[in-house]
């Protein structure tokens, strides 16, 4: 419904409530009804001026607020009647703005990411803690809820991934323009180039969590094919901060110039990996940088400058922290980006050296129908 159609019916709802306080209180003292001239000289104008400040200050507010309670309720009658239903906890690896709607009687935990729950009407009980959760509020991560009260409760994911395990009667809405990464790193799990953390849930992709710079290096390694060779490596190893499961990628990451280490000994492996550490890693790996450029604050623009980011992962990439969920996205479409010096794309040059068919890779792809930033 348009704002301009909603405005008239907030002022005459307004006037309404006046004009009855108008009534009860007569239009003089000695006087128990109201007279026309007192309706005409005091009380319009004195209406009108009182319905325009509340608008001014809370029209717009209401207007969001009313907008939002019938897009919810929309939603959730969209969602009964299309539910399915589980009889058994199931897992929902969703992207940012996914709405998985859950009704009456289903329960669901958030296990990584960031969710909000609305409901227009009934509750929804945190289990967890033996209270009612709030509409419009945040979930909290690893408590059980259950949707009580004839209700139907949607879940929108506010982060660029999240998990969510949910039992009983349910209905997931996507998103069209968020990235999936979740079905980037299923894609690029299909072609060797990605195995996760295999931790239990998410399918062991973990990627709601922070990167660290080795997991990043050795990550640009499998992507470019070459983690069998790092493996058979016999470059020396300057840093001292290694763990021992990465030492032949790091060695190799070094010794091929994809990498620096912090200092002569050390290689900061548990740091968090930012954006521009992981897009200078991949600018290196694709022939478009060296380690001669130790100022990676300008890594990104210089990427963009290049056309190995687009204007919109320049922007998103503007911000604090760097999630495998972002190193994923980067990876992934770093397989479409023809190496420095030639028309070659990434993905073709590991299917002229064998890392796998171009068959298997055009199958992966088409696991990822989201856009591109």
């Amino acid at each position: 419904m348009k704002k301009h159609r909603i405005l008239p019916s907030l002022v005459l709802c307004a006037a309404l409530l006046l004009l009855s306080t108008a009534y009860a209180a007569g239009g003089e003292a000695g006087d128990p009804l109201i007279s026309l001239d007192y309706l005409q000289n005091i009380f319009t104008p004195a209406a009108e001026t009182a319905v325009e400040e509340k608008l001014g200050a809370s029209g717009k507010a209401a207007y969001d607020a009313a907008e939002s309670s019938w897009r919810a309720a929309a939603a959730a009658a969209e969602a009964a009647a299309g539910s399915e239903h589980t009889a058994a906890w199931a897992e929902a690896c969703l992207k940012r703005g996914d709405i998985l709607s859950v009704l009456t009687g289903s329960q669901v935990m958030l296990l990584s990411g960031s969710a909000t729950a609305q409901f227009p009407s009934g509750a929804l009980i945190d289990v967890s803690d033996g209270t009612e959760h709030a509409s419009g509020t945040a979930l909290k991560a690893r408590h059980r809820y259950l949707a009580a009260e004839d209700t139907t409760v949607l879940i929108t994911v506010s982060s660029s991934t999240a998990v969510l395990d949910h039992c009983g009667r349910y209905h997931v809405t996507p998103s069209a323009d968020a990235p999936d990464c979740f079905a980037m790193a299923a894609a690029m799990r299909s072609l060797t180039l990605f195995r996760g953390t295999l931790s239990g849930y998410g399918e062991g992709f973990d990627l709601e969590e922070a990167s660290t710079r080795v997991q990043a290096i050795t990550m640009l390694l499998r992507l470019l094919g070459e983690e069998d060779a790092a493996l058979e490596s016999t470059a020396p190893q300057p840093f001292r901060d290694v763990p021992e499961w990465a030492d032949r990628y790091v060695a190799y990451a070094y010794e091929k110039g994809y990498t620096n280490g912090v200092s002569e000994t050390l290689f900061a492996s548990n740091t968090e990996a930012s954006a521009s550490m992981y897009v200078e890693f991949v600018m290196r790996a694709l022939g478009y940088s060296d380690t001669t450029h130790t100022d990676i604050t300008t890594s990104i623009s210089r990427a963009r400058s290049a056309n190995v980011l687009t204007a919109g992962e320049e922007a998103a990439l503007d911000h604090e922290g760097f999630l495998r969920s972002d190193m994923v996205y980067l990876s992934w479409y770093a397989l479409e980006t023809p190496v420095a010096g030639s028309t070659q794309t990434l993905h073709s040059k590991l299917e002229a050296s064998g890392v796998f068919a171009a068959d298997a890779y055009r199958s992966a792809k088409a696991l990822v129908t989201s856009p591109r930033l």
